[in-house]
């Protein structure tokens, strides 16, 4: 593998390690007295498990692959809204929503909210961002290290009896 794939992979895999997360601008509020405009911003994090899993449950219903959505042109992108853009907004809502209760009753309101002020780029970007993410394939040489050095497991001379 070259090299600056490597130290993208072990970046990706630091910051989900530290579950960093990505600052996405929801809403930019222009104030009084102001010159620039206030960016109302929320920070979206790998979910839990079971959040994860409806992830994959809504994105999987909506038959689209990553490399088909990094391949998409501009009217591609537009298309994929009208037909996708609520669960487009309920898995990215589930991305801000990550504890038991706010992801049973706050999603629908989330989801809202970023169907009807966050921009269509923000929204298709930070899709295609979750979706390199929630993949095992950077992961796999961490876990075959870790079964390497696992203490629990028996060794060549543990074989027949255990320990």
């Amino acid at each position: 593998m070259e090299e600056d794939v490597i130290r993208q992979i072990q970046r990706e895999g630091a910051e989900a390690l530290l579950d960093a997360g990505i600052s996405v601008p929801l809403k930019a509020v222009r104030l009084p007295f102001r010159k620039r405009p206030f960016q109302l911003r929320v920070t979206m994090k790998r979910p839990c498990m079971s959040g994860q899993l409806k992830i994959a449950r809504t994105y999987l219903s909506m038959n689209v692959t990553s490399d088909q959505m990094w391949k998409f042109t501009k009217e591609e992108e537009f298309e994929f809204l009208v037909r996708h853009g609520k669960k487009l907004s309920r898995m990215l809502a589930y991305m801000i929503c990550r504890g038991y209760f706010s992801r049973t009753c706050g999603v629908w309101l989330v989801a809202w909210f970023i169907r009807n002020f966050m921009t269509h780029e923000y929204q298709v970007e930070v899709m295609k961002k979750f979706i390199s993410l929630m993949g095992t394939d950077p992961f796999i040489p961490i876990i075959r290290s870790a079964e390497l050095t696992n203490p629990m497991r028996l060794r060549l001379s543990q074989s027949t009896e255990g320990s």
